[in-house]
């Protein structure tokens, strides 16, 4: 059996110099599988010194850095911005003037003037800066970029990734937790459609109007659906933080349909089903969902591949404009809007 593209780069030498700025739940879902990218060093700063100092001790991480400035003065060639998403902006603009690369987790910024701020920055002086959404570099969904070539014309696409948030108990009873918080850009569009946003993005660009029907509270969208028209096809997103459902992703053609039984973020399989025809599953592995993204973002720093970097930020500034447009069109504004 041939190896993926993920495999063959695992054993070449990664010189990457990784600095982690953060330590909520996405760092802790990258340490998991950060051993299989083997970044040349590894380092941690995060806003609680006792959150980076016990998160080093439980991964074994060499070098804990008492503020973000140590960080940018040191040796790290590349820093991983997981903070929340009302300091993405500041903390890599602060980073590219260091003439660090960048991986921003998604949302990679509040709106579409952060974002092309950044990316000027970042190209005026040869630093790659890419977002960190791992459905693109998930080898079903590179598979599926094909597979869809088999549906005939596309009609339906219906995406739901609703999750209930134990923080929208808080948020009930009077507390603003920053997921539910404008003033932090927070909301479910923001935190969980984004993903099914980035999935269509990725596969048909961008839409020629959207709109989103929201169910606001407080002035922050709790969950919504947004409705993206691409002319001879719609896709429908939904995203939702107060209540369940089961998660199901489907996109329907006038020849077969695929579904996708999990949310974009982590896709490990999906199901062709012709019009005439028994369903046939498409299986690619259990790998860590965070493994292929960062393998291919080491691939890109290392090589300085800015035109990849560019490709993928098209997507990013596809899927920024889409959100800022329908949640301002939604009355849901961010600090300083």
């Amino acid at each position: 059996m041939r190896a993926s593209r993920t495999e063959l780069y695992l054993n070449q030498e990664m010189l990457m110099k990784l600095g982690i700025a953060g330590t909520g739940m996405i760092v802790h879902d990258l340490m998991q599988t950060i051993d299989k990218v083997h970044p040349e060093t590894l380092s941690v700063w995060g806003r609680n010194q006792d959150k980076s100092r016990k998160l080093a001790y439980e991964f074994g991480i060499s070098n804990v850095f008492n503020s973000y400035e140590e960080m940018l003065h040191s040796d790290v060639d590349t820093v991983y911005i997981a903070l929340p998403n009302h300091l993405h902006f500041d903390f890599a603009r602060q980073a590219l003037e260091a003439d660090k690369n960048v991986i921003m987790e998604k949302p990679i910024t509040s709106n579409v003037y952060e974002l092309q701020t950044l990316r000027n920055a970042a190209n005026s002086k040869g630093l790659i800066l890419i977002e960190a959404v791992t459905v693109h570099y998930l080898p079903a969904y590179i598979a599926l970029r094909e597979k869809i070539k088999e549906l005939g014309e596309i009609k339906i696409v219906s995406l739901n990734f609703s999750q209930y948030s134990g923080r929208y108990d808080r948020f009930k009873a009077g507390e603003v937790p920053a997921v539910f918080d404008p003033q932090l850009s927070g909301g479910a569009l923001m935190d969980l459609n984004v993903y099914n946003i980035h999935f269509a993005a990725g596969l048909f660009g961008e839409p020629q109007n959207c709109t989103y029907a929201a169910n606001i509270r407080r002035g922050i969208d709790t969950s919504g659906v947004l409705l993206m028209d691409y002319r001879d096809f719609k896709v429908v997103c939904i995203g939702a933080k107060d209540c369940n459902a089961p998660t199901q992703l489907s996109i329907q053609g006038d020849k077969a349909n695929i579904t996708i039984p999990m949310p974009a973020n982590a896709m490990q399989r999906f199901i062709f089903t012709p019009n005439h025809g028994s369903p046939q599953q498409f299986d690619f592995g259990s790998a860590h969902r965070m493994l292929h993204e960062f393998t291919e973002f080491v691939k890109i720093i290392d090589s300085k591949d800015t035109k990849r970097a560019e490709t993928m930020l098209d997507i990013s500034a596809a899927v920024c404009s889409i959100v800022e447009k329908v949640r301002k069109q939604s009355g849901i504004l961010f600090a300083g809007e």
